[in-house]
């Protein structure tokens, strides 16, 4: 009788200290609450010598510039990235070409002035950034946002454009304007910087088939840069970025790029197509592609997400390689 008393009273009071010790947690623990944090993102460290370059429009680009060859490699980072994204892929490819990566304007290591984040507007500044350097003709590669920037790139500028390659592109996936609205609804500079250090890992890990232990650099700079003076500046080119992406979708003028087009997927893409709003295989949006680009290749990597040109380096490298030997 006694223990049926007090047995409730027990499980209560260790209910309530449970609780006690979970509000006790000091409000910013988190399994990387011991990194340095950014005073800007000028403290990222970049795998390669960082050059910059001062645009028309008043940008100053970063860039990296490796290898040399007959054929000019220049590569654009995706929504939220920046140019160490393909650093998996330049060392091998600046075997054989002259390989640049680039910080669009609001991310990485270039200046973060306030602009559209039009895909017209990254267009101009691939033009104007291949024009400073000299360059001439291009073959343009992009990841994802990138992807969608270089398609915009080959229409407007075709006389700069030799060929495309597209990994993971964004783009090929048609959305409604309800669709649309949701997207502008949804991101905001306030979101970005309250994205908590959970969120961060988790949409970091969702870029992945599975997270490899070299990707750690992209969760830890994500975290330590939010204390950085020019952070609002990032979500603000963030948010911007998503809304020129839907604002000037490209999927109704992909018939009209005539650059030969390599496109890459992974097999297990997790944010193409939405899962929100168009959840489906990501070999729907492909074919997709496939049909609408008059001059293309399609490969599809198996057990790989997203980040196709990361976590399967290997691969992806090789496909590029015979791609642009041809």
């Amino acid at each position: 009788m006694i223990q049926k008393i007090f047995f409730p009273i027990i499980m209560a009071a260790t209910l309530l200290l449970f609780i006690r010790c979970e509000t006790m947690k000091p409000a910013n623990w988190h399994p990387y609450s011991k990194l340095e944090p950014f005073e800007s993102f000028m403290d990222l460290e970049y795998p390669f010598e960082t050059h910059w370059v001062d645009l028309p429009g008043g940008e100053r680009i970063a860039y990296v510039d490796q290898g040399q060859g007959d054929q000019t490699l220049v590569l654009i980072h995706g929504l939220g990235s920046y140019l160490p994204a393909w650093k998996k892929n330049i060392p091998e490819l600046s075997n054989h070409f002259r390989v640049i990566a680039i910080d669009l304007p609001g991310y990485g290591k270039s200046d973060k002035l306030p602009h559209s984040g039009m895909m017209t507007y990254y267009a101009g500044v691939v033009n104007d950034f291949a024009e400073a350097l000299g360059l001439g003709k291009i073959v343009l590669g992009g990841h994802s946002m990138g992807g969608q920037i270089s398609m915009v790139t080959a229409l407007y500028y075709p006389e700069r454009v030799e060929k495309l390659i597209l990994a993971a592109p964004a783009g090929l996936e048609r959305f409604t304007e309800g669709q649309k609205q949701w997207f502008r609804n949804v991101m905001t500079v306030r979101g970005v910087m309250l994205t908590s250090v959970e969120d961060i890992i988790s949409n970091l890990a969702y870029n992945f088939y599975e997270l490899p232990d070299d990707a750690e650099f992209m969760i830890t700079d994500r975290i330590a840069m939010r204390s950085a003076e020019d952070f609002e500046a990032y979500a603000y080119a963030v948010v911007q970025s998503v809304n020129g992406m839907v604002d000037e979708a490209v999927i109704d003028f992909l018939n009209l790029i005539e650059q030969p087009a390599l496109i890459i997927f992974g097999e297990n893409d997790n944010l193409i197509p939405n899962r929100f709003l168009n959840p489906g295989p990501t070999i729907d949006v492909a074919r997709a592609g496939e049909e609408l680009l008059p001059n293309n290749q399609l490969h599809m990597i198996p057990r790989c997400g997203h980040f196709v040109q990361f976590e399967a380096s290997d691969e992806f490298n090789r496909i590029v390689l015979e791609f642009l030997k041809k």
